[in-house]
């Protein structure tokens, strides 16, 4: 009886700790610099020569194809001015969208604790690597296996959904002056900047 009400503890502490995740995550990108570990989820740039880049904006599974484009052009704009110069032209310029099916829930509500074996709809059943042991009229017994040779199916609320992400990125030329009007890939930086403003969302200051 102690051990079920411990699983059943354990069981809610999971669920918890993974609605806590998950409501985290529930936000589109913002308009941030990306992680230096993985240089996902915001703005990166390299400099290829003194007045040309090469800007890069990622997003995750909720930020939308144009808002991902709506960041790269006007994080061109920030670096424009940032470098003395009035006006961009973008090259090379492209979108890529990445779309996998990723699991969502749990199949077994209790791996990670007791870390037996596990069932995934893609992959079949994991090697167990621990078992707990509950001592019964017939000795010792594990009580996830089923006696046929694999272990007992924890949940059935186990899910997959399809996520995508865009990635926007350009190679970025400086210049100073009036934009080339014959040039339909020529931005003028403050234009840009007083007219997307309205558009980027910073990240929320943590409190």
């Amino acid at each position: 009886m102690h051990v079920i009400k411990r699983m059943s503890a354990w069981k809610k502490i999971a669920l918890l700790a993974s609605a806590v995740v998950l409501s985290a995550c529930a936000t589109a990108t913002p308009y941030q610099p990306s992680s230096s570990v993985d240089a996902r989820n915001g703005f990166s740039e390299m400099k290829i020569e003194d007045d040309r880049v090469r800007i890069s904006f990622e997003g995750n599974s909720l930020t939308k194809r144009d808002t991902v484009e709506t960041y790269l052009l006007y994080r061109a704009a920030e670096l424009t001015t940032q470098n003395g110069y009035d006006y961009f032209t973008l090259a090379d310029r492209s979108t890529d969208k990445d779309t996998r099916i990723v699991a969502t829930g749990f199949q077994d509500p209790y791996y990670g604790y007791f870390n037996y074996s596990y069932f995934h709809p893609r992959y079949g059943w994991s090697r167990p690597h621990y078992r707990p042991h509950f001592r019964s009229r017939f000795g010792l017994s594990d009580p996830f296996y089923n006696g046929w040779g694999r272990y007992n199916r924890w949940g059935n609320d186990f899910d997959v959904r399809e996520i995508t992400r865009y990635k926007a990125s350009a190679e970025v030329k400086f210049g100073r002056g009036v934009k080339p009007q014959d040039v339909t890939n020529a931005f003028t930086a403050q234009d840009v900047l007083d007219n997307l403003g309205a558009q980027i969302i910073y990240p929320e200051e943590k409190t």
